[in-house]
């Protein structure tokens, strides 16, 4: 077994690691806003992993990977800044417990916004 076999190995098995916690991640969290967060670090970093490792493995392919690598440091944090966006445009806003509803949501400056809490507790 070569260096690069091993190093190749040991990617693969991080890689592979931070994708299964991203699922779980996923599965766990109470909103979309969480989700959205948890699945987008482990895809980013298990999927860079993943194919950095499949770089090692097959030396002919490094270039091909540093490319894939590249576009998902790009389009990872594109894609799920564009669906947080239109989700809250959507009317799904994020999960506060507290009382000071208000003050934690400091997106409701730009977008005013009425929840269906907010008018229950009125009435």
């Amino acid at each position: 077994m070569s260096i690069l076999e091993i190093i190749g190995g040991i990617l693969l098995v991080i890689g592979s690691s931070f994708l299964f916690l991203g699922g779980l991640g996923i599965f766990r969290m109470p909103d979309i806003y969480n989700r959205l967060q948890a699945g987008t670090k482990a895809t980013t970093l298990g999927g860079m992993s993943l194919v950095l490792g499949v770089g090692f493995l097959e030396t002919d392919w490094i270039w091909k990977s540093l490319i894939i690598i590249i576009f998902i440091a790009y389009s990872n944090p594109i894609s799920s800044h564009a669906l947080a966006r239109a989700s809250y445009h959507r009317g799904h806003y994020p999960y506060i417990k507290s009382k000071e509803k208000e003050k934690m949501d400091a997106y409701r400056e730009v977008v005013p916004h009425t929840k269906k809490e907010e008018k229950e507790d009125k009435a």
